[in-house]
């Protein structure tokens, strides 16, 4: 495993994090502990040291399964978290110091743990990011000793820049992998320039990028992929990248004849992410520990060329970039 520095945090952490949306269950299947379990301890095994979660998964089960794991290791394992989400309606108006310091207090009553290590505000209305209160909680929170360090999970980079103006914000964590590349063109910079820690989520498009999935695939009612495509359960931009299938599988196809005889086209996504020096840690999900066995392997693989990375990029102006681009 190789290790990154975490901006301002100085924490090394490795370069292949854990996302746990769909850790022991989510994305239509239920919450299973045991499968959770085995999960986060080989992926702590494997020289993972952080960990994405956040309350409303599986409604805080998965906090529950990551602070526990976590307490029976003896190596540090930094736990990031998020708060924000449970407030509805989920508008500018109902969000309130109140609400989020209780929501950081029910995390960590969640994990177990005396401190959390990260907590992000977990992709709040634009306008939530111009309020000063908001960010003052968190100093005081610091201050409290409940929280080492505070980050944004956002859904544009606009609301990246606005954040990063913060001196409390240590993190963004954002969507970034080979179907939206904005970030790497606007954000990725002004960050390394703050010493603002990149956290990647939804790095394979939500499975797009493993190459697994087929236009004759089908999600049960209770998978994002099935019922959010259009955006109506969050922000459609979590659900495939906000691509529309019908530009994604003719880019596919000229992924995989990009890197024809290398490496599963999930391992190639990863590893392009990588090598972005600004990115700190790329947090894939897992649902099995084969999934996780093909996450970590993806970091040891040779760096890419030139050619390659103007290759990628061709294809996304091609067929993604009027798709996505100017929307997050």
């Amino acid at each position: 495993m190789n290790y990154r520095i975490l901006g301002n945090t100085g924490w090394q952490v490795s370069e292949i994090g854990l996302g746990t949306w769909q850790v022991g269950g989510g994305w239509g299947s239920p919450f299973n502990p045991k499968i959770a379990e085995d999960i986060l301890h080989a992926a702590f095994d494997k020289g993972i040291n952080f960990i994405d979660t956040a309350d409303v998964y599986d409604a805080g089960l998965s906090e529950a399964a990551v602070g526990e794991a976590v307490r029976q290791r003896s190596e540090k394992v930094y736990v990031a978290t998020k708060c924000g989400r449970r407030i509805q309606p989920h508008i500018n108006e109902t969000y309130s110091v109140e609400k989020l310091r209780r929501h950081v207090e029910d995390s960590l009553r969640n994990t177990g743990l005396n401190r959390l290590d990260l907590i992000q505000l977990h992709c709040p209305p634009t306008s939530v990011y111009k309020r000063d209160e908001v960010f003052g909680l968190f100093e005081k929170l610091r201050a409290e000793g409940k929280i080492a360090a505070m980050g944004v999970s956002v859904e544009k980079v606009e609301e990246a820049k606005i954040a990063m103006e913060y001196d409390i914000v240590s993190t963004v964590q954002v969507i970034f992998n080979m179907f939206r590349q904005k970030p790497a063109e606007e954000l990725f910079a002004l960050a390394s320039a703050k010493n603002i820690g990149l956290i990647v989520r939804v790095p394979l498009a939500s499975g797009l990028l493993s190459g697994k999935i087929t236009p004759e695939t089908t999600f049960s009612k209770d998978d994002h992929r099935h019922f959010n495509r259009e955006g109506k359960a969050f922000d459609k931009g979590e659900t495939f990248s906000g691509v529309p299938l019908e530009k994604a599988f003719p880019a596919l196809e000229e992924l995989k004849e990009l890197f024809k005889g290398e490496e599963a086209v999930a391992a190639i996504a990863l590893r392009w992410i990588l090598m972005y020096n600004e990115v700190s840690v790329v947090i894939p999900g897992a649902s099995k520990s084969a999934q996780l066995e093909s996450n970590v392997a993806a970091g040891q693989l040779p760096p890419f060329t030139n050619e390659q990375m103007v290759a990628v990029k061709t294809i996304y102006d091609k067929y993604i970039r009027e798709e996505v681009h100017g929307q997050w």
